[in-house]
């Protein structure tokens, strides 16, 4: 049977192409809001982190309704490090829709999420959108496009895909350049047209494939995924199988099930073949379960997720400053809060050390982590976190390996120079160089994870922020050997109490400071950074010694320097090996590892003497 009064599509692109706010307007000349109805940009991205960087983090998924015919649409990240979001939520759909902006091109996010949807060979509408952008060359992007089907394999069906031009800012679609664009008719037409209605057997056995899930504080944990055999109903007994642990099988009851309609989800009686169902009820469902009929358990095929490549340690925090701050403090409020992450995001990875306190949490990147840990701050949790480290493997022979990334940068041409020269002290090898036009080049680099680990930050000084740099994960290959991280040391207070003009005003003379007057400092608390490879230590709660006699200078005001003030990724970036980042609701402070001076001395005689 074929259900053609449904079409399941998912929208993929490169970070920032226009994706989400495509979606917006879709649901807006849809009819899902009222004449009337206040809309807040970028709907879709409901999370406050997703609307403050402009990044949709999570996939969502929405239907709209044209001509009769249900289209569910999931809008997916186009981040890499959110890359294991993309993978599943293929499974879910018929076609996709490729955003692609009309001056940018085709960057490194939309070669990952078209090779993935090559490999599942989704039929594939080209959307290239922003071409109100005074800047804008669509057709010179259509032949990167095809290029780029071509590198990746694709057939003669995907190469025959259709183009649709669109300015989803404007909320205008058209099927050629010269047309007047009016709506996005054209768009919804091309995907009832060209988007295979979902098949299936409504007689059969039920089965569906669970490829995302939500998560409730009422209900718990929600099952997202497609009906793809049978019906499935209410107070239904089934079984949980899953493809790659065919041991583990469970029997459970469907308690409620939910159809997507809008931003809204409708409580529904049964679902049959083709329609995106959200199911509750169920404890401990798991991304790659298939809910089936208990007399034949089938479970369908499903990738494994794609493993994480940089790992970092979450402690509790026990620096002089610790739970002042934050609401929840203990190891066991950190590892509750960790392991309900994991209800959700299946990238992520937590293990517990030898030492109760810490616990080692595995992602796909920096930016991975760091949404991570900024959401726990905002829930009001505090702890510690050490430097990201990447994860190495050993291959058959016993040799190590770690993970390699594929590097696109585009810089003015003036700091291509200095650009080649920092990727290759990291370890970067240049594969490709070619003129942009305007007075830009991309740099294409292949180089270790752990090159990259705090460069961002130094990249946009050395650029003079004009520069754009994208990496996308590449596999696994030979260690490249050590990498110096940081050639600039750290200012550390030896002095525990308030900070005070006079001692910041002697202390400024030694570097770049992360203070202000009357901020608490303990011994140990990283303060500012200096200019030279070792650390120095500080008394910024030094205050001036009164004398009976009056000097020239003694009234004249001290000038400080305005403090640096470090983001949650730049101080991640920032911090060394032997250092810890304090994360509260409040504040971010960087300290050593080991507080007391003495002891960190001769922790560093003893590493300098290889023991």
């Amino acid at each position: 049977m074929i259900r053609e009064d449904i079409r399941n599509i998912a929208i993929i692109a490169h970070v920032d192409h226009g994706k989400t706010t495509l979606v917006d307007e879709l649901l807006k000349q849809s009819g899902v809001f009222r004449e009337n109805q206040e809309v807040a940009e970028r709907v879709m991205d409901s999370n406050d982190i997703e609307r403050e960087r402009g990044i949709t983090i999570l996939s969502k998924n929405t239907a709209v309704t044209y001509k009769n015919t249900k289209i569910n649409i999931i809008d997916t990240p186009g981040h890499a490090d959110f890359g294991g979001e993309v993978e599943r939520v293929l499974k879910m759909v018929n076609g996709v829709i490729l955003v692609v902006d009309a001056f940018e091109g085709a960057m490194p996010q939309t070669r990952f999420v078209l090779k993935k949807a090559l490999e599942l060979s989704l039929p594939v509408i080209v959307c290239i959108n922003k071409i109100d952008r005074p800047e804008a060359r669509p057709e010179a992007v259509i032949d990167e496009v095809l290029e780029l089907f071509i590198e990746l394999d694709a057939n003669e069906d995907q190469l025959e895909c259709p183009f649709v031009f669109a300015s989803a800012k404007q909320g205008i679609a058209k099927l050629n350049m010269e047309d007047e664009g009016v709506d996005m008719k054209p768009l919804f037409e091309t995907i009832i047209d060209y988007i295979p209605a979902p098949e299936g057997d409504p007689e059969a056995d039920t089965q569906v494939l669970i490829s995302t899930i939500d998560y409730n504080e009422y209900v718990g944990r929600i099952g997202v995924g497609k009906v793809d055999n049978g019906t499935i109903k209410v107070n239904q007994d089934v079984t949980l199988v899953n493809y790659h642990d065919p041991s583990n099988t469970k029997r459970v009851k469907i308690s409620k099930l939910y159809e997507f309609e809008g931003l809204q989800k409708k409580e529904v009686k049964e679902a049959t073949v083709g329609a995106i169902v959200a199911i509750s009820g169920i404890a401990d469902i798991s991304i790659g379960d298939t809910i089936c009929s208990l007399d034949n358990p089938q479970p369908i095929p499903f990738q494994k997720i794609s493993e994480p490549t940089i790992s970092m340690n979450f402690m509790v925090n026990d620096s002089p400053l610790a739970g002042q701050e934050g609401k929840f403090v203990t190891s066991r409020h950190i590892r509750d809060r960790l392991m309900r992450e994991l209800n959700t995001d299946v990238s992520l990875r937590v293990e517990e050390t030898e030492d109760m306190n810490t616990f080692k949490v595995s992602g796909r990147g920096e930016l991975h982590l760091s949404v991570l840990i900024e959401n726990m701050r905002r829930e009001g949790y505090e702890f510690a976190v050490s430097k990201a480290e990447v994860i190495y493997k050993e291959d058959e022979r016993g040799k190590k390996l770690e993970p390699m990334e594929i590097c696109y940068i585009d810089v003015p041409d003036e700091f291509s120079g200095a650009i080649i020269q920092k990727l290759s002290n990291r370890k970067g090898e240049l594969q490709g160089m070619a003129p942009t036009g305007d007075g830009y080049t991309r740099l294409e680099f292949s180089i270790p994870s752990r090159g990259l680990i705090g460069y961002r930050g130094e990249f946009m000084t050395d650029t003079k922020g004009n520069g754009v740099i994208n990496t996308v994960f590449d596999d696994y290959g030979p260690y490249k050997g050590d990498i110096q991280y940081r050639k600039q040391g750290s200012l550390i207070a030896f002095e525990a109490g308030e900070a005070i003009t006079y001692g910041l005003f002697n202390a400024q003379e030694r570097g770049t400071l992360f203070i202000g007057p009357g901020e608490k400092v303990y011994s140990g608390m990283v303060v500012g950074q200096t200019g030279r490879a070792e650390d120095i230590e500080v008394n910024v709660c030094k205050t001036k010694h009164l004398s009976n006699t009056r000097t020239s200078s003694s009234d004249e005001a001290l000038r400080l320097v305005p403090k640096k003030v470090l983001s949650l990724e730049q101080a991640l970036e920032f911090i060394d090996t032997d250092e810890l980042l304090e994360i509260t609701p409040e504040s971010l402070r960087i300290r050593k590892k080991i507080l007391d001076p003495t002891l960190r001395k001769r922790a560093n005689i003893r590493k300098q003497n290889g023991n």
